[in-house]
């Protein structure tokens, strides 16, 4: 059977007896999502590859202590986003993020559409920046990751009721600066 057919339990089992092609399939298809999210959280291209290189060679490293091979998703999650908080708890207030390059829209039908859909992001991540760490990882795990409750609980280490309050903040934050684009 092809790594590609299989599922991310049974390829957890392969690299976890030692076989790095099945790590190598691990790393494929979940490093472009734990870059978006890094990269969400971090607001800096770099920074978001250095975490997620980190966080694949930790895991690695760690994948025997892995008590459920279905578990390695969110486990992948939570290590990408404790990471991403460190880095943000580590850095200086007046570190520069560049937001701009996180809101570059793709092709977008017009330059017209383009550009208010440029400026509709950059509101946004600017109000992204505006929240705590905790609330940008709970709220970018719920509505673009599409995580629930308990993983981003699990994730960022709070209760799924914490989590909850974090993301009904950030919802009630994020509304009230993008109510002009309603």
């Amino acid at each position: 059977m092809v790594a590609d057919e299989l599922d991310d339990a049974t390829l957890v089992a392969r690299a976890r007896d030692g076989d790095v092609r099945a790590y190598e399939e691990l790393v494929r298809r979940h490093q472009d999502r734990m870059f978006r999210l890094a990269l969400r959280m971090l607001g800096n291209r770099g920074d978001a590859e250095d975490v997620v290189q980190e966080v694949f060679l930790t895991v690695w490293r760690r994948l025997a202590q892995l008590q459920q091979d279905a578990a390695f998703l969110g486990w992948l999650y939570r290590t990408t986003t404790n990471r991403c908080l460190n880095v943000l708890r580590s850095r200086k207030p007046s570190a520069e993020v560049d937001w701009e390059e996180i809101a570059a829209p793709g092709n977008q039908a017009g330059p017209e559409r383009s550009a208010q859909v440029s400026e509709q992001l950059a509101v946004l991540n600017r109000a992204l920046r505006e929240l705590t760490p905790e609330q940008r990882a709970c709220w970018l795990l719920r509505e673009v990751h599409g995580r629930s409750y308990e993983e981003i609980g699990a994730a960022v280490g709070a209760s799924p009721t914490a989590v909850r309050g974090r993301i009904a903040r950030a919802r009630a934050q994020l509304a009230e600066v993008m109510r002009p684009w309603q």
